[in-house]
């Protein structure tokens, strides 16, 4: 069984400092995955206040670039030092966590479709590693390097890998609805696009909004949840919020 699992970046970092650490939660996580008995696991996670910062100073978006490199490596170095944070908490747990940084392995054509070939993240399956991989910048033509959203790349890897289970561990327990109230199931973003804010027709790139209208889109069910379920999700539950498309 393949499962990806994203751990969102405002669980593991304290999002309203600069390029803080939340080690407490980032110690739960990693008991999770390590007490997991997954065969086949990625994990993907967030920026939360490494990178977000630095793509903010430089005016950098998932659509609009820099050219400038020392911006682009202050915000891919961000993130490697987040990466480096969360691969030493799981490999204190003996998990076989290695890095895949997205700015090596992808780009985005001119179209701004991602290209992120998956033989080195099958081949660390393969061989009994936890592939770990975050948000980064990538080389985008035409547009210098451009933003790619962890949730892109939770994407890419659900069905580039077929996988079986696809989680993502947020600071809410499942989307809410109206009332603040977790929706158990969830099969159409029209369902929720009034707690959510948007419609059906619009283009969200962010927010609970932007993940609900891209998980549903996905070939595999997926769950939203928050950090209290993560060992659920792992232990094969359905926690939070089932999202998929009938």
């Amino acid at each position: 069984m393949t499962v990806v699992l994203k751990l969102g970046g405002s669980v593991i970092t304290e999002k309203g400092r600069r390029e803080t650490l939340d080690g407490e939660a980032l110690d739960a996580a990693a008991d999770a995955v390590a007490s997991a008995r997954v065969d086949r696991l990625v994990l993907v996670h967030g920026a939360g206040s490494f990178g977000h910062h630095y793509a903010d100073e430089h005016g950098t978006t998932v659509t609009d670039g820099t050219r400038d490199a020392a911006a682009a490596m202050d915000i891919h170095g961000a993130m490697t030092t987040l990466n480096r944070f969360v691969l030493s908490r799981l490999h204190d747990r003996d998990v076989p966590a290695l890095p895949v940084h997205p700015l090596s392995a992808a780009a985005r054509d001119a179209d701004g479709d991602l290209i992120l070939p998956l033989d080195q993240v099958r081949t660390m399956l393969d061989e009994g590693f936890v592939p770990v991989l975050h948000g980064d910048v990538v080389a985008h033509a035409g547009e210098g390097v451009t933003i790619l959203s962890g949730d892109e790349v939770v994407t890419r890897l659900a069905t580039g890998l077929d996988a079986d289970r696809v989680g993502l561990c947020s600071t809410v327990s499942g989307v809410l609805d109206e009332s603040g109230e977790v929706i158990p199931e969830l099969t159409a973003f029209s369902d929720v696009a009034d707690a959510l804010g948007g419609s059906d027709a619009t283009d969200v790139t962010g927010g609970m909004a932007g993940k609900v209208r891209t998980l549903l889109d996905l070939p595999t069910p997926a769950h939203v949840f928050g950090p209290a379920d993560l060992d659920a999700f792992l232990r094969g539950e359905s926690p939070g919020t089932r999202v998929h498309r009938d």
